[in-house]
């Protein structure tokens, strides 16, 4: 297991062979990068927040979650911090299984109560406005499904 906060890139290609030397069947990736658009406006910068020791904690909830519901291997969850640029890496989860439909259900899981549990806080820059993000309830809706 992997799970990392950190204000520096990582390397995808990296974490995927870190993952295959360890583990057999298959890996499941979700890249996430900052979007340059956002509504209407031109996104400059995203800044991302977060309580250190308490993020942490909470992915490593969410990761064993995803253990007990699905077979894993192994798991990596990188989430980056500070001030990124559009196009930049923000989030790596990756799920690695025997099982190919458990490691994409896994990944999409830790994906979902990611985007909903974990304690992380951002910011838009607009030119000069800097606005907060607010939760959205498609993010809601996708974390409730797990639920069922």
């Amino acid at each position: 297991m992997t799970v990392r906060v950190q204000s520096e890139d990582f390397d995808v290609g990296a974490e995927s062979r870190a993952l295959q030397a360890e583990t057999v069947g298959g890996i499941a990736l979700f890249v996430g990068t900052v979007r340059g658009l956002s509504s209407d406006d031109g996104v400059t910068a995203m800044v991302l927040e977060h309580f250190p020791g308490m993020t942490e904690g909470e992915l490593e909830r969410i990761e064993a979650e995803a253990r007990a519901r699905w077979p894993l291997e192994d798991v990596t969850i990188i989430h980056r911090v500070g001030r990124l640029l559009p196009g930049e890496q923000i989030v790596l989860v990756a799920a690695a299984s025997a099982h190919r439909r458990a490691a994409f259900d896994a990944a999409q899981f830790i994906m979902d109560f990611l985007k909903t549990d974990a304690p992380f806080w951002k910011a838009e820059e607009r030119g000069d406005d800097r606005r907060w993000v607010e939760a959205r309830d498609s993010d809601s809706t996708a974390r409730g499904r797990w639920s069922e």
